[in-house]
């Protein structure tokens, strides 16, 4: 699930479904991994590559990461798997009442370099999108 989270944050942060490329930490440009090292101390890094960035799966602090980087080191957002219980309770209504007699998979909370912020919900094989306030922005397949 943790090749899903880091997918869904490159698809929505380039909009480009394409697939995910596995690397070795060696072919992660240095300026990238002094990014993440200074970003996450002490986290390991699992690297993907899609559409030009670079992902890093990781845990920290007992948490399922990861973080999206431009080749230059720049960091454009990170996510973090939450309960679904920390959803807004505008997601949660909102999934019951469009998604009838389905349920949430998996939750995470989606921060942009910017500062703004989204919440996911993986519901019935698709990742919906909420602003920080819960409200509905779109679905995407997985």
């Amino acid at each position: 699930m943790k090749k899903l989270i880091i997918i869904t944050v490159t698809i929505l942060s380039t909009g480009i479904t394409a697939c995910a490329q596995k690397l070795k930490e060696a072919a992660v440009p240095a300026a990238v991994k002094t990014a993440f090292a200074k970003q996450y101390p002490g986290a390991a890094a699992k690297w993907e590559k899609e559409a030009g960035k670079y992902e890093a799966g990781f845990s920290k602090d007992g948490n399922t990461m990861s973080a999206l980087f431009e080749p230059n080191g720049t960091m454009t957002e990170s996510e973090k798997d939450i309960a679904i219980t920390a959803l807004p309770a505008t997601v949660l209504g909102y999934v019951k009442e469009n998604y009838k007699g389905k349920k949430i998979k998996e939750a995470a909370i989606i921060t942009k370099a910017d500062g703004t912020v989204t919440y996911e919900a993986e519901v019935n094989g698709k990742d919906v999108i909420f602003d920080s306030k819960g409200k509905f922005i779109k679905e995407m397949k997985d």
